[in-house]
């Protein structure tokens, strides 16, 4: 994947030095940009913004202030490249929420690493899903390998929201994010209350997720669990739905269907010692026990101990 990273200045002196920096590394891709371009460059969103403050006609800390304002680029991170030395001004620039302040003449090695740097930083963070907070597959794989390695016994739990397609056509996208939410917050708020040591919760994409746990007991956290989402999920539905139990969906032709409110499934796999060799032979049990909770009516959770 191509990293687009803008090189704010007004007179091109950086844009080369990047370049050539950079000449063996075809991923990324360096883009001057003028001051005055600063609003259309924003909506492309770069990867990565370093400012040549030497080279600027304005106010740096008004430009970084407008990056930070942008609700696309909240968290684009920023370079700021100065021969100004004043710790005051440094310091000021810091408390905008620009991660690098690098002072001239720069050490053009010290450049290129915190730019490779910050890069692998961010291609880190992409793993952790922006809705939810919560590690995604790549943690979650690891963690799987990294029990099955220490022959502990532990449990998986696949948790995943019933009817969220049709809760998504008639509620819309937004409130389909918030109900993930909620079920996020439902699931972390359980687990941290069970005053469980070494758990772990991810985010598989979309309404699935995923909570490893140490030992084998796990019926109480699963009744727990849907206990907390029951008693809370009725306020992402209206006083009409809920009066008549189910939403009505209409489907590709134009048909009426009923469906029941959304309630959450969980499939649990008991991992005792030795029960598993890898993470595709929890994975195939995982979904063959969530397929067995989610054919039950309601939220409702299912255990699978075969030996």
């Amino acid at each position: 994947m191509v990293q687009e990273i803008y090189i704010i200045d007004d007179d091109d002196s950086s844009i080369m030095i990047f370049r050539e920096l950079f000449k063996n590394d075809p991923e990324y891709k360096f883009i001057s940009v003028k001051t005055e371009q600063i609003d259309i460059a924003l909506k492309n969103i770069p990867s990565l913004i370093v400012i040549n403050e030497d080279a600027i006609d304005r106010n740096v800390i008004d430009l970084c202030r407008k990056i930070r304002k942008d609700e696309d680029n909240t968290i684009t991170p920023v370079i700021i490249v100065s021969s100004k030395s004043d710790r005051e001004h440094r310091v000021k620039i810091l408390q905008e929420s620009v991660e690098y302040f690098i002072k001239k003449p720069v050490d053009e090695k010290y450049l290129y690493y915190t730019v490779k740097n910050l890069n692998r930083l961010l291609a880190s963070n992409r793993r952790v899903s922006p809705l939810t907070g919560l590690p995604g597959n790549v943690q979650i794989h690891a963690e799987l390998k990294k029990r099955i390695l220490h022959q502990e016994p532990f449990s998986v739990l696949y948790l995943d929201l019933d009817n969220f397609k049709a809760y998504n056509d008639v509620y819309g996208f937004l409130k389909g994010d918030q109900i993930i939410e909620f079920t996020a917050e439902t699931i972390i708020n359980s687990i941290h209350t069970d005053e469980l040591d070494n758990t772990f919760i991810g985010h598989i994409g979309g309404d699935d997720f995923v909570a490893i746990i140490p030992g084998t007991n796990c019926e109480k956290l699963c009744q727990n669990i849907l206990s907390y989402f029951d008693a809370k999920v009725a306020r992402y539905f209206t006083e009409q739905d809920l009066e008549k139990g189910y939403i009505e969906v209409a489907n590709r032709k134009g048909i009426i269907e009923q469906f029941p409110l959304t309630s959450l499934s969980i499939g649990v796999v008991v991992a005792d010692v030795g029960r598993f060799h890898n993470i595709l032979e929890i994975g195939e049990i995982g979904a063959q026990v969530k397929h067995a909770a989610k054919s039950v009516m309601g939220s409702s959770y299912a255990v699978d101990r075969r030996k």
